[in-house]
C-alpha cells in the first residue's frame, strides 16, 4: 500500500471545499435562524462563578432531524462541564422552509430562468451538500476557537448518521477538531460497490436515485448501473460529495485523523455501513497511529445485533471517548 500523505490530501480536500463552496456571499455564524448563507448554532453550557476555558463536543443530527433533537444529549454533556453545540445541517431545521426540503433540494433546484433541473445534473449552490457541510463546521471551528469560554485546544466532534459522516469529514479536513466520534457514518463507500453491497445507502435518498434512473433511461437500479462510471450512483455521489467513492473515501480520509484521537461507532449488523467495507480503512488507521506512536487513540467499536441505530450504549462509549481525551 502506498503511504498516504496525510498533508497533501487535507490540501486537496480544502481546495475542493473553497472551490465548491456556495457563492450566496460572506458567511455568518448566528445563534438564531437564518438563511442557507448563516449558520444557526445552538450552544448550551452551564453557568460558572468562574471563567475557565472549557471543553466544548459539536454533536450533529442525522438526516431529516435538527440542532434541537439533539437538546437532551446537549444538556447532558453541559451538565458534565462541556460547551456542548449543535448546528442544522443545510436544508434542516431552521434552514429548511418545511419537513421535506432537504429531500426537494436533493431532487430539483430553480434554476436563474426558472427552468426546474435536476440538482444532480447541474453545477450550483445548492450541489455538492455534503462537502458544503463540512465548510460550514470549518467555519464554525473558527468561531468555536474564538470565544472565550472554549479551551480551543479541547474541541470535540461527533454525530449520528448523517451527522457522523459529516463528523468523520469534518476531522479530516480540519484539525481544530482534536477528537473525533462518528456514529454509524462510516463506510467504504467504494467497497460497497465493489462487494455489491450498495443497496441500503442508496435507499436512504433513493428518490434522487430514481429521478437519475428515469433520466438515463434505466429500467432498474442495479448492480450494472451502480458500478458504471458514468452511470447513476457516480452522477448523484459526485454531486452530493465529490471524491466520496474515491480519493476522499474511508480507506484515505480515515487515516489522516491521526494522531487525534479516534473512535468509529457503528452497528454490527448495519447495512449502510457494512463492517466488512471498514477492514480496510481500520487496518490503515491503526498503521497511522501505530506509526506516531499512539494505538491507544483510536478504536473501532460495533455494538453486537445492532442496525443503523443510535444506541445509548454508543452514547455511553462516546461521552467516555471524550472524557479521557478531552478532559
Amino acid at each position: 500500500m502506498e503511504a498516504i500523505n496525510a498533508s497533501k490530501l487535507r490540501s486537496q480536500f480544502l481546495y475542493l471545499l473553497r472551490t465548491r463552496r456556495s457563492a450566496q456571499g460572506t458567511w455568518y455564524i448566528h445563534e438564531w435562524s437564518g438563511e442557507q448563507g448563516c449558520l444557526p448554532v445552538l450552544i448550551l453550557s452551564m453557568k460558572e462563578s468562574s471563567h475557565h476555558r472549557r471543553p466544548a463536543v459539536v454533536f450533529l443530527h442525522g438526516n431529516n432531524k435538527c440542532k434541537e433533537w439533539l437538546r437532551p444529549l446537549l444538556e447532558a454533556y453541559a451538565s458534565r462541564g462541556y460547551v456542548a453545540v449543535a448546528i442544522d445541517s443545510r436544508y434542516h431545521g431552521d434552514r429548511a422552509s418545511s419537513m421535506t426540503t432537504y429531500r426537494e433540494v436533493l431532487l430539483y433546484h430553480h434554476g436563474e430562468k426558472g427552468i426546474q433541473c435536476h440538482s444532480y445534473l447541474i453545477r450550483n449552490s445548492m450541489d455538492y451538500l455534503s462537502i458544503l457541510q463540512v465548510w460550514d463546521l470549518i467555519k464554525l471551528a473558527d468561531y468555536l476557537t474564538q470565544r472565550e469560554d472554549i479551551d480551543p485546544s479541547k474541541i470535540g466532534i461527533t454525530g449520528e448518521s448523517l451527522g457522523g459522516m459529516h463528523a468523520w469529514f469534518a476531522a479530516a479536513a480540519d484539525t481544530c477538531y482534536a477528537v473525533a466520534v462518528p456514529i454509524i457514518g462510516v463506510q467504504g463507500f467504494r467497497w460497497s460497490i465493489d462487494h455489491d453491497k450498495w443497496q441500503s445507502r442508496v435507499d436512504s435518498i433513493k428518490d434522487v436515485f430514481q429521478e437519475a434512473r428515469v433520466d438515463l433511461g434505466k429500467r432498474v437500479i442495479d448492480k450494472e448501473v451502480v458500478e458504471n462510471v458514468s452511470c447513476i450512483y457516480h452522477r448523484v455521489w459526485d454531486r452530493i460529495a465529490p471524491g466520496l467513492a474515491s480519493q476522499f473515501d474511508s480507506p484515505y480520509t480515515i487515516p489522516i485523523i491521526a494522531p487525534r484521537p479516534l473512535l468509529i461507532l457503528n452497528g454490527e449488523k448495519d447495512p449502510r455501513c457494512p463492517l466488512e467495507g471498514l477492514e480496510i480503512p481500520k487496518s490503515r488507521a491503526r498503521k497511522a497511529y501505530e506509526e506516531a506512536h499512539c494505538p491507544d487513540k483510536f478504536k473501532l467499536i460495533a455494538q453486537p445485533g445492532i442496525g443503523h441505530e443510535l444506541t445509548k450504549f454508543m452514547v455511553k462509549e462516546a461521552s467516555d471517548w471524550f472524557d479521557r481525551f478531552l478532559k
